[in-house]
């Protein structure tokens, strides 16, 4: 797989995910429209701008700030061929009838709205451009209801179906939808948080990417609206 003069935006860049996706791509010669929220997490992950990476400090959350980090992208690379809407965040321990308006709220805007919003400034570009591939990461756990993770499993759940319906709205305009659907993935964080499970059981984010890099690929042009679990060894 080659991204030789494609564009790939990347929102969550400076997570776990974000950086081992950002590189992958890299190495395979595409431009990077990096976006998180602060400039400096974006400078301690990837360094300094260059020809081939831009850095772009947004709030996902505030479209104006999104539709400007597109127009920058555009600006400077011509076009947007792929996006990755990478940024999200688990949150759980509530049930349904105690989940607080916090965790709702909190839980829909990172892992939906955030998803939204980039859409709403990507897909018109992508469609005047003629085509493009849009990945969004979901969850495994949202294919059905879990004790205690009811807002995290609406919220992903939701991303799910936003990818589905876009799917069907964009394939005859050559953009292909999909997301993937991870267990747990093997950060820093995720180890610290349970160390007494065995992380070779689980998502390593370079076999996540992979499966990123083969969906925004061509390869990937005859798939619209697919949730592909990426499930590790457990």
């Amino acid at each position: 797989m080659t991204f030789s003069n494609h564009t790939v935006l990347v929102t969550g860049a400076a997570g776990n995910l974000g950086r081992v996706v950002a590189n992958a791509f890299a190495e395979r010669g595409a431009n990077l429209v990096l976006v998180d929220l602060r400039r400096d997490s974006l400078e301690r992950a990837f360094g300094t701008e260059g020809e081939r990476r831009l850095l772009v400090p947004t709030n996902l959350l505030d479209q104006e700030q999104v539709h400007a980090a597109v127009r920058k992208a555009v600006q400077r690379f011509k076009r947007i061929d792929v996006l990755c809407n990478l940024a999200g965040s688990f949150r759980m321990g509530e049930p349904v009838h105690a989940t607080s308006d916090e965790t709702w709220n909190f839980l829909f805007d990172i892992n939906a709205r955030t998803v939204l919003h980039a859409v709403r400034a990507v897909v018109p570009q992508m469609i005047e451009n003629g085509g493009g591939k849009i990945i969004n990461v979901g969850a495994y756990a949202a294919q059905k209801g879990v004790a205690q993770m009811g807002a995290y499993c609406a919220a992903k759940g939701a991303v799910i179906r936003l990818t589905e319906a876009m799917a069907a709205e964009l394939r005859e305009k050559n953009i292909n939808v999909n997301c993937v659907l991870p267990t747990i993935i093997d950060t820093p964080e995720n180890r610290a948080a349970m160390p007494g499970a065995d992380p070779g059981r689980w998502v390593a984010p370079e076999d996540l990417a992979n499966t990123l890099l083969f969906l925004a690929s061509d390869g990937a042009r005859a798939i619209h609206g697919a949730a592909l679990p990426v499930t590790g060894l457990s």
